[in-house]
């Protein structure tokens, strides 16, 4: 029981990823309508930062999956 609930919390990454991202995108769109000569920056930055927040959420998944595995 204790194991599941591990898992499903070491999951739970997934979502402050998600909702991390969409408020990036979201501030992006808003600084490119804002400057659109400075497109490439605030697109190279939006990348980067949802590859890190992705990467959490990977992360978190792999820890979940570990805990069912390894430990179930």
């Amino acid at each position: 029981m204790l194991l599941a609930i591990g898992a499903g919390i070491a999951a739970l990454s997934g979502i402050g990823a998600g909702i991390g991202i969409g408020i990036a995108t979201s501030k992006a769109c808003d600084a490119i309508a804002r400057q659109p000569e400075a497109t490439g920056k605030i697109r190279s930055t939006l990348l980067i930062g949802a590859a890190l927040a992705e990467a959490t959420a990977v992360y978190g998944f792999v820890i979940a999956l570990l805990i069912i595995i390894l430990l179930g």
